[in-house]
This record gives structure tokens, C-alpha cells and sequence, in this order.
């Protein structure tokens, strides 16, 4: 909590003093947004998706963009676990996108020999990096899969058990081993009643957006719609 706190503050003073911050997320950006006029900054956005920012006074900051290369198949959540192990902080790292079944990834451009020299592996798989124009992916819109389903309250216990197909004292399990996060932090509660455009993601099954109540149905349960990232 601290930590976060000092990255607020911190990105605050920066601001102020007309330098830009590190990658944002969505609620750092909207406890930013509750502390600083808007005035005092711009939000550079790398794709029309970004859920990672970053604020700037004057100069657009600098980012680069690399294609990753692969013969296997990569997931994300290994490509995200290798670039953190090279002791990055998640702050110096963009949105990673998968376009046409290749990852990309967004990363401040103050690392980019790190990255060329250090970067070779995601997990056990060789890789190459391509560093390509960063207004590659402007247009870039993420995909989603609908899912829909009936359960009996918007609780997130609820939900997630549909989701993955379990039960609800797996889900409580889950949260208790702190693999639930909720709005970009960890998920305490598992009697949360879920609002329209939440963010979860559980660990090793994926990221969702709840979308809200679809329908009511004859017995007083609820369709609820689910967007899957892909």
C-alpha cells in the first residue's frame, strides 16, 4: 500500500515539475485524476485499447515497441513473468498484445538495451525481438470473447465459480491464495457484488471485464455478461 502510494505521489511531483510519469495503470490513473487538476497534464495513450498510460506535461515520452519471436507458441502471463525476471519494474512496461497471433509489447525506450541484450528467453523457449515502429498497434482494438450465464447474484464468488466451472469454495481458496485481482488489486472480499466494467483476472484461467445484467429470468436470477480478453 505504501508502495503504491509512493508511486502516486511520486508521479504527482513529476507533473508538476513537466516530466512524465512511468507506465500508469487504470487506477493509478483515476487516483492521479482524483489529486491533480487535469490541466496540469496530457495522457498518452500507445493504442486505441491501452490499458497502461502514461501522463506527460509537454513532450510525448519515449516508448519503443518489439515484436517478439517465437517457433512456439507463447502465453502471456510467460512473457510477462520473463521480462520481470531481467529485475524490471512492471511500471517501465506497456500493454503486451497479442496481433495476428504475435506478441507484442510496449516498454520505455530508457530500456531498450537491456532488453536487446538481456531478453532472450520466455521461459524455456529461444526468442528473437523485432523493434518496430510504436504507431504500429494505434488502431489497434483489443478482441474480446462474450460469455453469458445465469447465476444468482452478481456476487464475484458467483461469477468466477460460472466462469470456471468450480465451485464456490475453490473461488474462496483463490482469493485466500491472493490469485484474484479486482480493479488492479488484490481481491480481499469474496462477497463483492460486481459492477458494470470491473476488471478481474484469475490466475492461470484469464482476464474478464463484467459487463452487467443482461436479463432477469422467471425465477429471479440474473444473465450476466462477461467479456473474455483474448
Amino acid at each position: 500500500m505504501k508502495k503504491d502510494i509512493y508511486k502516486i505521489d511520486n508521479s504527482i511531483e513529476k507533473l508538476l515539475n513537466n516530466k512524465h510519469t512511468l507506465f500508469l495503470d487504470q487506477k493509478e490513473l483515476l487516483d492521479i485524476k482524483s489529486k491533480i487538476n487535469k490541466n496540469k497534464y496530457n495522457i498518452y495513450y500507445p493504442n486505441k485499447s491501452s490499458e497502461k498510460v502514461i501522463l506527460y506535461k509537454d513532450n510525448i515520452p519515449k516508448i519503443s515497441l518489439y515484436k517478439i519471436n517465437s517457433y512456439n507458441p507463447l502465453k502471456h502471463q510467460q512473457i510477462l513473468g520473463s521480462i520481470l525476471s531481467l529485475n524490471i519494474s512492471p511500471s517501465y512496461l506497456g500493454d503486451i498484445i497479442k496481433y495476428k497471433d504475435e506478441y507484442y509489447f510496449y516498454i520505455l525506450s530508457d530500456l531498450d538495451n537491456l532488453i536487446q541484450e538481456e531478453f532472450k528467453y520466455v521461459g524455456s523457449n529461444k526468442i528473437t525481438l523485432d523493434l518496430v515502429d510504436v504507431d504500429y498497434l494505434k488502431d489497434y482494438e483489443r478482441e474480446y470473447e462474450t460469455i453469458e450465464f445465469i447465476v444468482s447474484s452478481p456476487r464475484i464468488d458467483n461469477v468466477i465459480a460460472r466462469l470456471i466451472n468450480t465451485n464456490r469454495d475453490k473461488v474462496i481458496d483463490l482469493i485466500k491464495d491472493k490469485d484474484v485481482i479486482l480493479n488492479y488489486q488484490i481481491l480481499t472480499k469474496n462477497s463483492y457484488n460486481l459492477k458494470e466494467n470491473d476488471i478481474f483476472s484469475i490466475r492461470r484461467y484469464g482476464k474478464y471485464k463484467y459487463m452487467g445484467i443482461k436479463n432477469i429470468t422467471k425465477k429471479d436470477k440474473i444473465v450476466v455478461s462477461v467479456l473474455k480478453y483474448l
